[in-house]
């Protein structure tokens, strides 16, 4: 219950200072009755983008206010039936264009642009889909590649390889004991499994260590960075 602020090191020099937290519960509650009212017919992701710099501009925390906005962006989108599956994070659109973003919000406060920051917002959103569809062909190229060139030749080891690569693109990064729980194999079997996706360049071992190794599928793991 104290006056938080954005930019500057006291309340004096600060960029922007939100609603005082007397006022949070009355302001939470109208974003909240804002995002529910079917009423209100405009289109969900204008919808969203007005509540992501409402709640910005409200700033209700100390601390995590930009995490908890960028999440409610992608909470939302599901819970109204446009995104399947939480698959949608602004995130990186908003960190590369982090002036653009802080510029059209303040836009907003002070020359009530509002439209001006939906164009940014969705253009965000275009931008992250159109690299999301990109990013799911790349991965679908890469798995029927090591199917093919790396798993089939495994001879007897083929199934489990194919069972075992699937459960990679989920969890990219693995133990031995990871591989163990992963598979049913004994400690032996899932070390000699491991052993030759390494030998094939799947997997890589990060630690240089004997004991407590882990192994990182680099191949995927790069398509994130």
């Amino acid at each position: 219950q104290s006056q938080n602020w954005i930019g500057g090191t006291t309340l004096a020099d600060a960029v922007y200072i939100p609603p005082v937290h007397t006022e949070l519960s009355a302001l939470m509650s109208d974003l909240e009755f804002f995002l529910h009212n079917s009423e209100i017919k405009v289109p969900h992701l204008v919808k969203i983008a007005i509540a992501h710099y409402q709640f910005e501009t409200i700033h209700p925390f100390l601390d995590g206010n930009g995490r908890i906005g960028r999440l409610l962006i992608t909470l939302y989108l599901v819970s109204s039936g446009i995104l399947d599956k939480p698959l949608l994070y602004l995130s990186d659109y908003f960190e590369k264009n982090k002036t653009l973003y802080y510029d059209n919000l303040t836009f907003v406060r002070t020359k009530n642009d509002l439209g001006q920051w939906i164009k940014f917002f969705l253009t965000g959103v275009i931008q992250t889909a159109e690299n999301a569809v990109e990013t799911l062909k790349k991965i679908t190229n890469l798995k029927a590649s090591i199917e093919m060139e790396r798993i089939l030749i495994m001879g007897k080891r083929s199934k489990l390889g194919l069972e075992f690569l699937h459960r990679l693109f989920k969890k990219p990064v693995v133990t031995i004991k990871d591989v163990q729980s992963m598979t049913g194999l004994s400690p032996k079997a899932a070390n000699d499994l491991v052993r030759v996706f390494v030998e094939q360049k799947i997997l890589v071992e990060t630690t240089g260590y004997q004991r407590n190794r882990v192994f990182v599928f680099n191949e995927y793991m790069r398509m994130f960075r």
